[in-house]
């Protein structure tokens, strides 16, 4: 796991309470909702919200590709890193 799946990692475990999560036992591969996490879609609203506040990236509901991009920690991991190069 690279330092913003980690980042990513233990906000998800903070953000969302996840007591029970260790942020470094989670599969940066594995599913961040249903058979994964268990996310639901007020997760994601929340999780939307810490991403903006911790990393100034907006992650917008209408998005076409906001499904890929909340499909592992990796996935949004790679979507904060292209949107912050690409606003450099």
């Amino acid at each position: 796991m690279n330092e913003l799946e980690q980042q990513l990692a233990t906000l998800i475990v903070e953000s969302l309470a996840l007591h029970d999560v260790n942020p470094g036992d989670i599969d940066p591969e594995s599913p961040l909702f249903n058979e994964g996490l268990g996310l639901d879609s007020v997760d994601a609203l929340e999780l939307a919200m810490a991403v903006h506040k911790t990393f100034g990236v907006q992650i917008k509901a209408d998005d076409p590709s906001v499904r890929q991009t909340f499909q592992s920690i990796r996935s949004l991991a790679s979507y904060i890193a292209e949107t912050r190069a690409a606003e450099r």
